[in-house]
């Protein structure tokens, strides 16, 4: 999938700036000296990716998540700097031109997303583990920037289970619903770009291994 490059800003209603503080970060591991392994988790659409991430987030708090910046609408119940940055067009602009962002990519042929750079780097510095919950084409860039990385493809158990909790979750329209399963498709397809798979058949033991995988080898100690 091509990455759309700087699209005519939206004139919609701008949400807040984002801030990327680092009072966002957790606290520093036991060990400052040693720069930790940022793992970096993606798959396709509808796949739980956000699900999973929450999990982690609820039962590892010692995991360090980041938190992505958007110019799409919050879903209902989604919280501004908890589940994303809310962000205009304008503001997601400004992020791109000072070199603010990791990654980003226009996703679904609509919003765009990113990834704040400096928290990452500030948990990474600090040695505590850390992830990015990311789309595919997010995924492409840190490749390139952040090779040292380990890269997760999270896998539905079926395309007919991927269809399900799409259609299910409610929160698209029908247009945007077959959008959506049109990119799942090409998703899927880049499995072998990973360095490990994880299906999704329940969350909480998705979770869990995806934690096993933050593990620092002997070589790391």
């Amino acid at each position: 999938m091509v990455v759309e490059q700087r699209p005519r800003p939206r004139d919609e209603v701008a949400t807040e700036r984002v801030e990327t503080p680092a009072a966002r970060t957790t606290p520093v591991s036991d060990h400052p000296e040693r720069r930790s392994r940022l793992v970096v988790l993606a798959g396709p659409t509808a796949v739980g990716k956000g699900t999973v991430a929450a999990e982690v987030r609820r039962c590892h708090p010692e995991v360090w998540i980041s938190v992505s910046a958007t110019t799409r609408p919050p879903r209902p119940g989604e919280e501004n700097g908890v589940h994303y940055w809310f962000v205009s067009d304008e503001e997601f602009d400004r992020m791109v031109e000072h070199g603010e962002l990791l990654e980003w990519a226009v996703v679904h042929k609509a919003a765009r997303y990113g990834t704040p750079r400096q928290p990452v780097d500030l948990a990474l510095a600090s040695g505590q583990p850390a992830m990015l919950e990311i789309d595919l084409q997010g995924a492409r860039q840190v490749r390139t920037t952040m090779p040292e990385a380990l890269f997760v493809f999270l896998k539905p158990p079926s395309w007919e289970e991927l269809v399900r909790r799409l259609v299910g979750r409610g929160t698209e329209s029908e247009e945007e619903r077959v959008r959506r399963l049109e990119t799942a498709r090409e998703e899927l397809a880049a499995e072998g770009e990973f360095d490990e798979t994880i299906v999704n058949h329940e969350v909480h033991d998705a979770a869990e291994q995806l934690v096993a995988l933050m593990a620092p080898s002997p070589t790391d100690l």
